[in-house]
């Protein structure tokens, strides 16, 4: 599955996708790390990045979670990834979103793009009603993503994630199907 936007395509990660994923995150370690959990040492290796690909699968094959590469359509360089997470059917027809982008490309709409196209997928394709985004109240900058991608504010999560070691608050955004 590709899902093709103006500048940037998303699409499932496969196993040929490990050593690209793995530069990434090398690259960018300092920069993700902000606002990440703390990893640890076996989290940059390249075997991890093949056991979280096929992990993702599987999780894919489960329904529970849905992992795409962002590249871009420029290069079919592997600029990010965006996942939709905690998939929950029955009465809620839920998702949460994640997503991170290689901070070089940062300030180019590639991650509005990238979110906007798993919203897509999470509505047409899985017939999600809701997709919900949780971000620190210092990262300005993805919770524009958010608002250019038709998200709104819902409140504030007190001590929602752990940080760097710190329980971080996080903004909730939310976007219903009908909105989209």
């Amino acid at each position: 599955m590709e899902l093709t936007g103006e500048h940037i395509f998303i699409r499932f990660l496969e196993d040929k996708d490990a050593s690209a994923l793995l530069d990434l995150q090398l690259r960018n370690s300092d920069f993700f790390q902000q606002y990440a959990p703390t990893f640890g040492a076996d989290f940059y290796t390249l075997d991890s990045k093949q056991d979280y690909i096929n992990h993702c699968a599987k999780q894919r094959l489960e329904d529970q979670q849905y992992t795409f590469g962002i590249f871009s359509k420029h290069d079919e360089q592997l600029i990010g990834d965006v996942t939709l997470a905690r998939i929950a059917r029955g009465a809620l027809q839920r998702a949460l979103l994640g997503y991170s982008l290689d901070q070089e490309y940062n300030g180019r709409g590639y991650a509005t793009e990238a979110v906007s196209l798993a919203v897509e997928f999470a509505f047409r394709h899985l017939k999600l009603h809701r997709v919900e985004a949780g971000v620190m109240l210092t990262n300005i900058g993805s919770m524009r993503v958010l608002e250019k991608s038709g998200f709104h504010k819902e409140g504030i999560e007190q001590q929602g994630v752990k940080i760097n070691g710190r329980w971080e608050d996080h903004q909730v955004f939310a976007i219903l199907s009908n909105e989209n």
